[in-house]
């Protein structure tokens, strides 16, 4: 049965996981190519696209850890020092994800959506900004998130994505037992 869960827990990891890391670091640099452009309607679709694969993927994500401890108790190794610290940092990770890297994300997907709708629905580029629409409808003056939001939201990914190469490393490593067992 150990092998079961543990063939389930790295799955979850290679195909939750994996997405989750690669759609947020992605969004960085696709953020500042879409606020630098607001017009750009490729652009926003791709942070559009990142921001909802990250979203979703988190959602799955959560079997990781579900899986993980299961696997731990069926292996009776749930209490080793190693473990906790892993268990500890992938909480960490989850709490970075949820409380800052995921309303950053949205926070720039709402602010390029925002920035382009008039107030009649109807949407339109960013060069008409304050400029009436055919039907007398002005566009809304919510100004898009600055860059500088983009960049510490690429710190705050590289931090959630370093936690995870820890905790990688630990899970092959498990230190203090002597490598892989």
């Amino acid at each position: 049965m150990s092998n079961f869960l543990l063939s389930i827990h790295v799955l979850g990891a290679i195909l939750a996981i994996g997405p989750v890391a690669v759609a947020a670091s992605m969004f960085p640099p696709a953020a500042r190519r879409a606020l630098a452009d607001p017009a750009d309607a490729r652009a926003g679709a791709t942070v559009r696209i990142l921001h909802r694969i990250t979203r979703v993927y988190a959602v799955i994500g959560i079997l990781v850890p579900v899986f993980g401890v299961a696997t731990a108790v069926s292996m009776g190794i749930l209490t080793q020092p190693w473990l906790l610290v892993s268990m500890t940092l992938t909480a960490l990770a989850a709490a970075v994800l949820i409380t800052q890297v995921i309303p950053a994300q949205k926070q720039v997907v709402e602010g390029l959506e925002q920035n382009t709708r008039h107030d009649d629905g109807d949407v339109e580029g960013a060069a008409s900004k304050g400029a009436a629409s055919a039907t007398g409808a002005t566009t809304m003056t919510r100004a898009l998130p600055d860059v500088s939001l983009a960049r510490r939201l690429g710190m705050t990914t590289g931090v959630f994505n370093l936690l995870w190469a820890v905790v990688v490393v630990m899970m092959i490593y498990r230190p203090g037992q002597g490598g892989y067992a």
